[in-house]
């Protein structure tokens, strides 16, 4: 176990210092207040998980090993984005349309007012 933990955390460790580089690069050459940056990591994580997932699919190409490095370590390090829209496809793909209803209206609504009701709570002390 100990193992599986050193492998997702420097998967994690990579993906976010690369999450961090990568937006602030991008959103320096943007010149915009629209966070292009954020958007297109998540978008770019989104595409990797979807392809790293669709390698050990296809068989013998990618052991657990290396698939929690680059899945749950360099992706979820690199945005928990791209986690989340994975187990989306995944109710899809099982036909499980009112969970994905449910999990994705959810997750946006309820973090979208968690992280105001956060911020709101440092502003009342």
């Amino acid at each position: 176990m100990f193992r599986l933990l050193i492998i997702v955390g420097t998967g994690s460790f990579i993906g976010g210092v690369a999450r961090f580089l990568a937006s602030r690069y991008i959103q320096n050459i943007a010149l915009s207040s629209f966070p292009l940056g954020t958007f297109l990591v998540n978008i770019t994580g989104c595409f990797l998980i979807g392809l790293f997932y669709g390698l050990t699919e296809r068989g013998s190409l990618m052991n657990d090993e290396l698939r929690l490095f680059l899945t749950v370590g360099l992706c979820g390090g690199f945005t928990t984005f791209s986690t989340f829209s994975n187990e989306n496809v995944s109710l899809l793909r099982d036909g499980n349309f009112f969970h994905f209803l449910l999990y994705t209206g959810l997750s946006v609504f309820i973090g979208i007012t968690s992280t105001y009701l956060g911020n709101l709570t440092t502003k009342l002390f």
